[in-house]
């Protein structure tokens, strides 16, 4: 994976990345616009930073999340852990893509939260999408290495 590409309407380069995740442009961008649709709908009164996520389960469907702030910060949960919990109360916790999304020019990752989150559930990758629709590459592995899992569990 070059993390460096950056694919874009623009760049015309929308269908290879779809085929890097191994599916089709038509339901990358069903994903690409329900991750910005969501992010609308987020319930940030302090902060104000919206962030979107739409996750593709293993059978193929497609879960919404946003972040949902409280006052008391630490009961704050991001858009990536609301569309994990939304699958996995729909009874799907395998996940091969997830899109992530904010209102930034830059690429926002997922929280280290998230990423522990995500490496519960094994390997995917992890488009993240600007503001102006441009989009990244990345992979748990890349942005969680050195992970805890299982295995460390079953050491004890």
């Amino acid at each position: 994976m070059n993390k460096e590409t950056i694919y874009s309407k623009e760049n015309n380069n929308i269908d290879e990345l779809a085929k890097l995740v191994n599916i089709s442009t038509e339901l990358l961008t069903k994903m690409m616009d329900q991750a910005e649709s969501v992010k609308s709908k987020s319930y940030s009164p302090y902060s104000k930073f919206q962030v979107g996520c739409c996750l593709l389960t293993s059978k193929g469907t497609l879960v919404n999340g946003t972040n949902v702030e409280n006052v008391a910060y630490g009961s704050t949960i991001c858009a990536e852990r609301s569309a994990i919990v939304s699958s996995v109360s729909n009874g799907e916790s395998s996940f091969s893509l997830f899109v992530v999304t904010s209102n930034l020019e830059n690429f926002l990752t997922p929280c280290g939260a998230c990423r522990q989150c995500i490496v519960e559930f094994g390997p995917c990758h992890i488009i993240l999408m600007n503001v102006n629709r441009a989009c990244k590459l990345t992979s748990i592995d890349e942005l969680l290495p050195s992970k805890a899992d299982i295995a460390h569990l079953k050491q004890v």
